[in-house]
């Protein structure tokens, strides 16, 4: 049987059809380097643990082989959950972020969509929808283009272990992220160097609550005019569409990814909002 062109052979010159197996990568997903350093603190790595961490890293020669978003684990506080996991930010190992979940999440200086959407799947335990962090902002007008107020039922169960269907009110909306089909420049990311990850292009729909609350939060995340005018006392908003300068945050990035809903080519998010809040 003749065999592929630079096919790899054993030392009997037969040729060797194996695949490279690992539990600590996989193609396409983020690489899962792992270091060996005790904790004096127990279970949550200190200042000076994710320190000696670094120097670990630098010990064994692959410092500079980092990329952003290749996530370390300290395997010696042990293999639940995300104890032990940190990401590299470019410059430094970063801890993970548990402002709104329990088992730790990507923090906000990770640019979710420059990786493909399911890069950190199974890498950084969720036991749900994972937080990401997306500025909307670029494709404001097409989203309050798109908004649409509706009836959603959503299948929830019960503290006996019943389940029973919920009729809610959401806004939704869609946006097409593709490269301009003239030039096929990469889509940048505003504020950043970075551009938005192939595995992107296609159609994000985004949700929000059905109420007042959650169509002005909506619109502060696009930052534009173009939405349906505001009942009193929803939201402020400046005349540039932006939020005001005096007392008002920056507008949240922060959505889940729902992972039931997507497939390639169509990417489902809902907003996070501040009451979501664990900490």
């Amino acid at each position: 049987m003749s065999r592929p062109p630079g096919s790899p052979e054993d030392f009997e010159g037969r040729p060797l059809y194996t695949k490279f197996h690992s539990p600590l990568y996989k193609p396409g997903h983020a690489p899962l380097l792992r270091v060996f350093v005790p904790s004096p603190e127990g279970e949550w790595l200190s200042d000076a643990s994710v320190l000696e961490c670094e120097k670990e890293i630098k010990r064994a020669g692959v410092l500079s082989l980092l990329k952003v978003g290749d996530v370390v684990w300290d395997a010696a506080v042990g293999d639940e959950g995300n104890l032990g996991r940190m990401v590299w930010d470019g410059n430094y190992l970063i801890d993970l972020d548990y402002t709104f979940s329990m088992s730790g999440e990507l923090p906000g200086y990770i640019h979710t969509m420059s990786f493909p959407p399911a890069y950190f799947h199974r890498v950084i335990r969720t036991p749900g929808n994972p937080v990401v962090h997306i500025d909307i902002s670029p494709w404001g007008e097409e989203i309050a283009a798109n908004l649409q107020l509706l009836q959603d039922r959503v299948r929830t169960e019960t503290p006996q272990g019943g389940h029973h269907t919920v009729v809610r009110w959401i806004h939704r909306s869609s946006f097409r992220v593709r490269p301009n089909p003239f030039n096929k420049q990469p889509i940048r990311i505003p504020g950043t160097s970075l551009v938005v990850d192939p595995g992107w292009w296609g159609t994000v729909v985004v949700e929000t609550e059905g109420t007042n609350e959650g169509l002005a939060d909506l619109q502060d995340r696009c930052k534009t005019k173009a939405f349906p005018q505001r009942p009193a006392g929803a939201g402020k908003i400046a005349k540039n569409g932006k939020p005001n300068a005096k007392g008002d945050k920056e507008p949240s990035k922060i959505y889940r990814l729902l992972r039931e809903r997507s497939r390639p080519g169509e990417i489902w998010i809902r907003a996070v909002r501040e009451k979501e809040r664990l900490m």
